[in-house]
């Protein structure tokens, strides 16, 4: 547990910040940034957020006890009229203030550690699950921050939250964590979202890792470029990062029309990996692709191995090339980096297939956009014996595209498909699913023949294990990993991999079979 520290102390880490009421001598035994959850000694910080403002609970957090308040300048009326007591810090935006109280709390961990960023539309988490075995083969302790879970030398945990970057107080916590631990690696998903809410501020990045960007998040970045300049703030980061013994380096997917915008918010050498490009540094030659796996040469400018990861698919090489030049950026030799990639044992809700005895095909995956639907069935069809079905749907409250984009997927790459429910959240479920049906028919296909509707989750995957002959493939995608659907009372307990195996066994199938 962290010793409580003077507030004193904080506005040395807030440039600009003032302290407009209370004792500098003040102590802070903890940092909230939720009110149900302050108590003596607590420092708040109120976040101005998309539905609440953390100020309009000032009153009840005095109330609490908290020893101090970080609150914005522009919200005024709502803390110059609270009761003396607690020590009140003016800044401009608390979101940057509560990722720098964060930090200076816990003690700054990031500065102990080498941190790799690693940011795209896809592949963040099979990159670096890849990246962690890589870095692991070497002997190293490494500490992982992701959406699948929480790794820390060793130890697996779940994620704490259902978003790929928890808060920032979250994220500096799992950090001194990592530290503590002794750690030397930590890798840290970082979404466009955490970036652009300060939640991966202070994080201090020495190693920025680009794998694809594509237009998803468009409800919450609005446009392309605000979407990809989020991204962008990954690799302006290592030029503010605190210095280190690591090397600096920013590593991009040469084959994406992005990768030189990357490039340009930094200083730090940069490494380019590739299937195409010729700029690359980091290539696979020789690709052998297999249903369960993918064989290649791994290509550096220090050599090659060969190596194989047990991934399917061109797209899961591109993944192993991030990570390997990622390994290579951290001076790594290319025959350790290729015994590393082997070793992955693959990504949970990754292509995970799920074997009861059944005499067709079921694979789990996280694809949950247009683009990787299109790319997970292209690679699917390719290894199909049979027909391919789909159990798809697209969540409420995120960009409409992805409704577009999933029903258009859908009917060009499956046979069949079933539409179904994905975390509706406040949003009409019936209504999420008609929508993308038609989109469907706009593609051509017709309802009824091509694709039905079916509302509960579990009665679409059922159904489509009920349609399955001899040979055919289903493919259940969109949440993979996850463990809960997101209702408008709250997230319920789900697990695409579990229902398949329960609904596989009302079918008279022994669901005993280890997964791969």
């Amino acid at each position: 547990m962290t010793s409580p520290r003077p507030v004193d102390s904080l506005l040395r880490e807030l440039p600009g910040a003032s302290l407009v009421s209370g004792s500098p001598a003040t102590p802070i035994s903890s940092i909230e940034h939720d009110s149900r959850r302050v108590q003596p000694g607590s420092l708040f910080v109120a976040i101005p957020g998309f539905n609440v403002d953390g100020h309009t609970f000032l009153p009840s957090v005095v109330a609490a006890g908290a020893s101090a308040i970080v609150v914005q300048r522009d919200r005024a009326a709502a803390w110059q009229t609270l009761p003396p007591g607690p020590a009140v810090i003016a800044v401009d935006n608390t979101r940057a203030a509560l990722a720098a109280a964060a930090a200076w709390f816990h003690g700054h961990p990031g500065r102990e550690l080498t941190v790799i960023g690693i940011t795209g539309t896809d592949g963040k988490t099979t990159t670096s699950h890849l990246l962690s075995s890589v870095l692991e083969a070497t002997g190293a302790r490494v500490g992982r921050l992701g959406t699948v879970d929480v790794r820390i030398a060793g130890e697996e945990d779940s994620a704490t939250e259902r978003m790929t970057t928890p808060e920032a107080t979250e994220v500096q916590r799992l950090l001194r964590r990592m530290a503590g631990a002794g750690c030397r690696y930590a890798i840290v998903e970082s979404t466009s979202h955490g970036l652009a809410l300060h939640r991966l501020d202070h994080v201090e990045y020495d190693v920025a890792v680009f794998t694809n960007i594509t237009g998803d998040h468009l409800d919450f970045h609005e446009t392309f470029e605000a979407y990809r300049e989020a991204k962008g703030r990954l690799f302006a980061a290592l030029d503010i990062a605190a210095p280190k013994k690591a090397p600096r380096a920013a590593v991009v997917n040469a084959d994406d029309p992005s990768a030189n915008f990357m490039l340009e918010r930094t200083h730090a050498r940069p490494i380019r990996y590739g299937l195409e490009s010729r700029e690359a540094e980091v290539r696979a030659t020789d690709l052998h692709l297999r249903a369960d796996g993918s064989n290649f040469e791994l290509v550096t400018s220090s050599g090659s191995a060969r190596t194989s990861i047990r991934l399917p698919a061109v797209f899961n090489v591109s993944n192993a090339l991030a990570a390997a030049a990622a390994g290579y950026a951290l001076g790594m030799e290319t025959a350790a980096i290729a015994r590393g990639l082997a070793s992955c044992p693959g990504v949970p809700g990754r292509m995970e297939r799920i074997e009861a005895g059944q005499p067709f095909d079921v694979v789990v995956d996280y694809a949950h956009t247009g683009d990787a639907v299109r790319k997970v069935l292209a690679v699917l069809r390719a290894v199909a014996r049979g027909r391919v079905i789909i159990v798809i749907g697209a969540a409420g409250e995120r960009d409409p595209g992805r409704r577009f984009g999933v029903g258009r997927a859908a009917a060009e790459g499956a046979d069949f498909a079933v539409f179904t429910n994905e975390d509706p959240r406040s949003e009409d479920p019936a209504a999420i699913v008609r929508e993308i049906g038609r989109h469907a028919e706009g593609a051509g296909r017709v309802r009824g023949r091509d694709f039905i509707e079916v509302e509960d989750r579990r009665d679409a995957i059922a159904e489509a294990f009920r349609r399955a002959q001899g040979n055919d493939l289903v493919l259940v995608a969109g949440k993979g990993h996850e463990k809960s659907i997101v209702y408008a009372g709250g997230p319920l307990p789900w697990d695409d991999r579990d229902v398949a195996r329960e609904e596989l066994a009302r079918l008279g199938y022994q669901a005993g079979a280890a997964t791969s």
